[in-house]
């Protein structure tokens, strides 16, 4: 009697994205997605409290000066999408300006499960608000969350974490062509982004003094130990953020200290590293006011108002869909 034919294993999209990541000739790449697991996301709320990194507290701060007056360029009723969506914390200002003149239904989007159950933990006992998570892709997520709505709803996506900038410059214009796709005419789009500033100060904000980010980085290599079987040696490999003056952006990579090799298994795969050879993990794109706007015109959007932190060059900008 022949033997029963065996399933192959299904390859997961983190599987295929390191093995093809890291048999690219030439640079080595991880989609910075990735370094946003359990462990990944609570490094970050760590970061975003450290005195280096500006860039939460920024946001946090545009929203919780003028939440009024976004809410208020909103028609009703309108529910919210919020893209990458964390802890939520920083959500918390809106949706109070937004409860004070509506029932909102907050649909948070995320990977990270345990950002999710920790966003609904923060918001859920907002006054008319329900929060109704999704574990997705943006876009997947979006998708769903547009399903889902009325005819007489109106739409606002929230991209709040300066997320738009991990996205290469043309990725990023299709990315927001992308979202402008699901959303109807006259929906709204709270974009985040960070704005130049000295070099010194942005490489800092990269590579703090007590190594957050160096962690935060490195557990992308944990976790393809952890979920491919990886023989990763973390101590072998270095953290390091560096500047693009012709892109415009703040890079983060992963250098080896020394020749090695390292087993994926359950990617199916054997890497060599060079000294020096480096893993991009994530880049951090930086604007100005001026070509937030014209990213606008150019995907779809009219952006109607922007909002800019003093203390650390940060906007929030509304896009209207057009």
């Amino acid at each position: 009697m022949p033997l029963p034919a065996i399933a192959p294993i299904r390859e997961t999209d983190f599987a295929r994205a390191v093995r093809l990541g890291l048999s690219l000739r030439g640079q080595k790449e991880l989609p910075s997605k990735y370094l946003y697991d359990d462990v990944g996301s609570a490094l970050f709320e760590v970061i975003c409290v450290l005195p280096e990194y500006g860039l939460c507290r920024a946001g946090a701060r545009l929203l919780r000066h003028h939440a009024q007056d976004m809410v208020e360029r909103l028609q009703a009723p309108t529910i919210v999408a919020e893209l990458g969506s964390g802890s939520g914390k920083k959500t918390r200002y809106l949706l109070e300006a937004l409860s004070k003149k509506q029932r909102t239904t907050y649909y948070p989007i995320d990977i990270s499960t345990s950002a999710l159950v920790q966003c609904a933990r923060e918001l859920s006992h907002i006054d008319s608000v329900s929060v109704v998570g999704f574990e997705r892709a943006y876009l997947d997520g979006l998708l769903e969350v547009a399903a889902r709505r009325r005819r007489d709803e109106q739409l606002l996506v929230l991209f709040l974490g300066s997320t738009i900038g991990n996205f290469d410059r043309l990725a990023g214009d299709e990315f927001l062509r992308q979202v402008r796709g699901i959303l109807r005419l006259g929906d709204c789009l709270l974009l985040a982004t960070d704005l130049m500033k000295p070099v010194p100060q942005l490489l800092r904000a990269y590579d703090d003094a007590i190594g957050a980010t160096a962690a935060f980085n490195l557990n992308l290599l944990a976790r393809i130990n952890r979920e491919l079987g990886a023989d990763f040696d973390l101590s072998r490999f270095q953290h390091v953020a560096r500047w693009d003056e012709g892109e415009g952006r703040v890079e983060m990579h992963l250098r080896s200290k020394e020749d090695q090799e390292v087993h994926i298994p359950d990617a199916g795969i054997r890497v060599r590293f060079r000294a020096g050879e480096t893993i991009w993990t994530e880049s951090a794109h930086k604007y100005t006011l001026d070509g937030v706007r014209q990213m606008a015109a150019r995907t779809g959007y009219r952006c109607d108002a922007q909002w800019a932190d003093p203390e650390w060059p940060f906007a929030q900008s509304l896009f209207t869909a057009v």
